[in-house]
């Protein structure tokens, strides 16, 4: 089969096609006939030498995938061979043919199409735990989405809009303030033209937010805890401008701060199970209704993988897919 590496850190340059054996299942495992593969950050950082993947996972690139179940461990009662599924993958989901605990799949809604549920478990797997889990997102709470045109972005404006939640979002151009705010943010910030901080507290009237989403770091460290309303909550979830930061810990004392942070890569399979049965039971029927649907960038073909890493590198706005079909 074919399957994608990066056969040394580097530039989308760096990524190869190359030949593989297609893997066996496991006792409660199947192999799925990929049709598409999201392309997202984390694969950007293993490209670059920054993100292994866990012990005993290969170096495969790829965290998620969509495609029909063309095998089943002897173990498996979950799903068959036909199934349409989109899985949570440690790597691994840029080939022809991909293994995935049965755990960590979910089927594919009618209202999707294989293209669009390659780009759902990455992102909606991230945002549920950390937006909804770990943050506490309750309704009729304010929400700040950094990034908010990112596939992480989109996919938390949506989930908190259609759960209640007053959504502010911050962006690098007019064209994605627009955007998020046709996905169902009630105010956007550019970034590059305005101060966040300050206005976020004008659009907040001095209060501050309940909740930020933070996948920058740096100095935005301090500037979210400047934005936090009284006992509000900061997830961090990437730190693209660099993991250390001065923090000002007067703020956290004087506001009664929450500040947390994860990474889903290596987390167990049982911890992913439980995070695919909340969005089996609180986001599919959502799905069903055609709402919350993956915004998607743009499709590339597998052998067009460096043209994909390449649109990551630069300006785009939702998800990145490869397509195998």
């Amino acid at each position: 089969m074919k399957q994608v590496k990066a056969l040394q850190p580097g530039g989308p340059d760096v990524l190869s096609v190359v030949e593989g054996e297609i893997p066996v299942p496991g006792p409660r495992e199947i192999l799925v006939k990929v049709a598409g593969a999201g392309v997202n950050r984390p694969d950007v950082m293993q490209r670059m030498g920054g993100y292994p993947p866990p012990p005993g996972a290969t170096d495969v690139l790829g965290l998620e995938i969509s495609g029909r179940v063309v095998e089943v461990g002897s173990e498996v009662s979950r799903y068959s061979v036909g199934d349409a599924v989109m899985a949570l993958v440690a790597s691994g989901g840029y080939a022809e043919y991909a293994v995935v605990d049965e755990r960590n799949a979910l089927l594919v809604p009618a209202t999707m199409t294989l293209e669009q549920a390659a780009a759902v478990p990455e992102t909606f797997f991230t945002v549920w735990t950390n937006v909804f889990q770990r943050g506490g997102l309750k309704e009729g709470e304010t929400f700040l989405v950094h990034g908010g045109t990112s596939g992480i972005g989109t996919t938390a404006i949506q989930l908190a809009k259609a759960f209640g939640a007053n959504v502010i979002a911050t962006a690098g151009s007019e064209e994605k303030c627009q955007q998020c705010l046709e996905l169902g943010a009630a105010h956007t910030v550019n970034y590059k033209t305005q101060d966040f901080v300050e206005a976020v507290k004008e659009i907040t009237g001095g209060r501050g937010v309940d909740l930020t989403i933070d996948m920058v770091g740096g100095d935005y460290l301090n500037r979210n805890m400047e934005v936090a309303a009284n006992e509000g909550r900061i997830v961090q979830i990437a730190v693209m401008n660099g993991p250390e930061s001065t923090i000002n810990a007067w703020l956290l004392l004087s506001k009664k701060l929450w500040l947390t942070g994860s990474t889903l890569r290596a987390r167990s399979i049982e911890q992913k199970q439980e995070i695919a049965e909340e969005l089996e039971a609180r986001v599919m029927p959502l799905w069903e209704e055609g709402r919350c649907l993956p915004v998607i960038d743009s499709i590339f073909a597998i052998d067009d993988v460096v043209d994909a890493h390449r649109r990551m590198d630069a300006d785009h706005i939702g998800k990145i897919v490869l397509t195998f079909e």
